[in-house]
């Protein structure tokens, strides 16, 4: 996200997070990350955030080659259920996932409606800050570059050498 407007985006991120933790009373947490495992935004109490992202991302590669490997397309979401609830990581835009942690009493119906709906959101601004960023970096100059011509040295007697020398 861009620095400038960074704050901004990551408060709108996360703005977004807390909706969705309201919206779900049975969700715990909710982690933006990029597909890269830095963490975005997070609201998720009690869970490193840091290592969730990372943990992700580890998880998305290989949900990722799965995917590619029994021919069923681009990755969407990926769901895991523990004995004591959900983790349900969906696709947000082109660089980054959505990370919810849910009860098992959840209504997985509900938590899929939500999830894909947030993830939508949040890959819209994310991307839209990636967008703006690369717009700020200066665009590289094209430097032409002259030939110059060289004086060829003369050689000592320290500078001469053979193959056999070295």
């Amino acid at each position: 996200m861009a620095a400038e407007s960074g704050s901004s985006d990551r408060e709108a991120v996360l703005d977004e997070l807390r909706r969705l933790r309201t919206r779900m009373p049975q969700f715990t947490g909710a982690l933006a990350a990029g597909v890269d495992g830095l963490v975005v935004a997070h609201d998720c109490p009690g869970v490193d955030p840091e290592g969730l992202a990372a943990l992700t991302a580890a998880e998305l590669g290989v949900a990722v080659r799965v995917a590619d490997a029994t021919g069923k397309g681009e990755l969407r979401e990926l769901l895991v259920r523990g004995e004591d609830g959900y983790v349900a990581t969906y696709a947000a835009g082109r660089s980054a996932v959505l990370t919810l942690l849910a009860e098992d009493r959840v209504n997985v119906g509900r938590l899929h409606l939500e999830g894909r709906r947030a993830a939508a959101r949040i890959g819209e601004l994310v991307d839209a800050a990636e967008a703006a960023a690369k717009a700020l970096r200066p665009a590289r100059a094209t430097t032409t570059r002259t030939r110059t011509t060289r004086t060829p040295r003369t050689s000592t007697t320290t500078d001469a050498r053979t193959a056999t020398d070295s």
